[in-house]
């Protein structure tokens, strides 16, 4: 009789190889392992080999960059998403998608579960069930560490159940921090980075970015054509979304930019500090925003910077997949379609400025904006605007005065008596 099949979402690391045989032990699956790759820069091929060699009945890898980009990436970019001022969305954009192809697999293998190892204080076990409840509320979820059968507790533990079952144990450092790394960011958490009284050892840590000090002492400059929103060349060159990503990480990293050290609160309740390294991105979210402001009017561009709060918490938190989002996405798509042109910008030592933009769409009218009067504004008519502007603050001011109480009286306690010579 054939056994019932589990999707593991399986990344090759010390956690996923010991889930396999445990899978195996405690539930007796079929075990098809899938690996989704989202710019991680693994070697897939070792990868599998270690699924199958482990127990795996089956091994499936994922190309998942281009999608992941283009269809997760660049809708967090137009609307300008950030979380808590800071983060740019790097590990939370990605898992969604993992989320969904797991799921894809399970159809197309009739799993009646899927597995994931992602621990019980983090963000990750929420962003991976919430997008398969999405697709498949009806197939089971097992969370290996949150599993009463689940009796590990340390690395050593899970070193040691692998030696006893003479199963190769995947090389890594023990010292070494807790990293995500995909196309759009790194992230780093653990040593001395959980006490927060301590500085990050950048120089231990970062992988694809120069510190601000080993940056070059020479200005770069950097081009980033729009369409609607969405980049599309790099310094006059058209590029696919890989290679621009690929592009812009690379100058972003020899020139220190993205770095950021943030405490953040988590969708499950508490407070984690971690390091970030997101070159590209933050070079893009930076020009795309200088676009932003050339072609969206006033009210526009303030209601979309509201909805990119409740956005980037949407995608924090995991819910990814709801109708608010898809909303969200639509007002972006629709709001971005005169978002065309191009960004210049001056990177120097972790730091950017402008230099330069230009769209067909610009709302920017020079003969308006300039201090030569021009044709299209009179100065003259700034006065009716301010007095029916004003007319609330003066209308309060007269029944201040009328009663002889507030900030408008003579007498007015809010006034500070200056010197006169």
């Amino acid at each position: 009789m054939a056994k019932d099949k589990v999707v593991l979402a399986y990344s090759g690391g010390l956690d996923t190889t010991v889930i396999i045989p445990w899978l195996k032990e405690n539930f007796d699956y079929d075990v098809i392992a899938v690996c989704i790759d989202v710019g991680q820069g693994d070697d897939w091929k070792t990868i599998k080999e270690r699924a199958l060699t482990t127990g795996a009945v089956a091994c499936h890898v994922v190309d998942a960059r281009k999608e992941y980009i283009e269809e997760y990436i660049w809708p967090a970019l137009k609307g300008n998403a950030i979380y808590e001022d800071q983060y740019l969305l790097g590990t939370s954009t990605a898992r969604p998608l993992i989320g969904k192809i797991l799921v894809e697999y399970a159809r197309q293998e009739k799993a009646v579960a899927i597995c994931h190892g992602a621990t019980g204080k983090g963000n990750d076990q929420v962003r991976f069930e919430l997008a398969i409840k999405a697709f498949a509320p009806d197939l089971k979820v097992i969370a290996a560490w949150r599993d009463p059968k689940w009796t590990i507790q340390s690395r050593e533990e899970e070193i040691q159940y692998l030696e006893d079952r003479k199963i190769p144990v995947p090389v890594k450092k023990s010292s070494s921090y807790s990293c995500d790394e995909n196309i759009w960011h790194i992230s780093h958490e653990g040593l001395e980075l959980e006490q927060t009284e301590n500085e990050g050892n950048l120089k231990n840590m970062l992988k694809i970015t120069k510190t601000p000090e080993e940056a070059p002492d020479k200005p770069e400059y950097v081009k980033i054509e729009f369409e609607k929103g969405v980049p599309v060349a790099v310094n006059g060159k058209k590029m696919d979304p890989l290679e621009i990503m690929t592009e812009l990480n690379t100058i972003g990293g020899r020139n220190g930019i993205g770095l950021i050290d943030l405490v953040e609160n988590r969708c499950v309740g508490m407070k984690s500090r971690g390091v970030y390294e997101t070159p590209g991105g933050t070079i893009l979210y930076y020009a795309h925003e200088q676009l932003d402001h050339l072609c969206l009017d006033r009210e526009t561009y303030h209601y979309k910077q509201q909805i990119a709060l409740k956005q980037a918490e949407l995608i924090y938190n995991g819910l990814w997949f709801t109708q608010l989002m898809d909303g969200i996405m639509a007002f972006n798509d629709k709001v971005e379609e005169t978002c065309t042109g191009w960004v210049q910008l001056k990177l120097y030592k972790g730091t950017m400025f402008g230099a330069g933009s230009y769209s067909p769409y610009s709302l920017y009218n020079e003969s308006i904006a300039s201090f030569t009067t021009g044709e299209l504004y009179n100065h003259k008519d700034a006065d009716g605007f301010i007095t029916l502007f004003g007319l609330p603050i003066k209308v309060r001011a007269m029944m201040e005065q009328k009663v002889g109480e507030g900030q408008a009286i003579k007498e007015s306690k809010s006034f500070k008596k200056r010197p006169t010579e």
